[in-house]
């Protein structure tokens, strides 16, 4: 039986841009526009309302009402199983590492998106992070410059308390469980839970179990 394509959710305020886009996409037998939005607050609106599910949210950084990456915020709150993907004519570094922390999965140029978006895609519904060659020059430059200067560098995006979580879930334990051994409230440890998926990109149990064996939180 064939897997049922990703629902992407396209933002973007110039039509002929989203038209172009959607061409490339539809073009996909795996990927498939089921919504557009014309600026951020319309695709807050359509990512989080359920009416239409959708997999993954495509959204240009520059638009009206809301920028992309304050929709990615948004939407990263509100509906943490939706995967994010940034656009944007620039290629610049700000814009990036706030997309990263707006827990988008990646970010990429519209001059290459004929090239890149179909890949970027694929990589953000595996749960793998999306980096063109420009911007992983910036985040070596990043860590170099933040070690040089004494600064902490994160080990991982993840807080102690949700490492904790991570790898009691991927010891099999259910939330009950886990709330239980932390003396936390169930509600917590579901909140931590979809924090991590949020942050990682993940989406279930499983992917979660993979990550911290990858992550050497739990042996294989």
């Amino acid at each position: 039986m064939q897997a049922q394509p990703t629902r992407i959710l396209l933002a973007d305020d110039h039509a002929l841009v989203r038209h172009g886009l959607r061409l490339i996409l539809d073009a996909e037998p795996d990927l498939t526009v089921v919504a557009e939005a014309g600026d951020g607050a319309e695709a807050v609106e359509l990512a989080t309302r359920g009416e239409v599910p959708i997999d993954l949210a495509i959204l240009d950084i520059a638009m009206p009402r809301m920028t992309g990456i304050q929709a990615a915020r948004e939407i990263s709150r509100r509906a943490p199983g939706v995967r994010l993907l940034m656009l944007s004519m620039y290629d610049n570094e700000q814009y990036f590492f706030e997309s990263l922390k707006a827990g988008a999965s990646g970010y990429v140029l519209k001059s290459v998106a004929d090239r890149d978006l179909l890949e970027a895609c694929r990589a953000a519904m595996r749960g793998e992070p999306f980096v063109y060659p420009g911007a992983i020059t910036a985040l070596i430059r990043d860590y170099l410059q933040r070690h040089r200067q004494g600064e902490p560098v994160p080990d991982t995006l993840l807080t102690p308390r949700e490492e904790e979580i991570v790898k009691l879930i991927a010891e099999g334990h259910s939330s009950k469980e886990i709330a239980g051994i932390l003396v936390i409230s169930v509600k917590t440890v579901e909140r931590h839970r979809a924090n991590v998926l949020a942050k990682l990109g993940l989406r279930d149990r499983l992917e979660l179990t993979r990550h911290a064996i990858r992550a050497g939180l739990v042996e294989p």
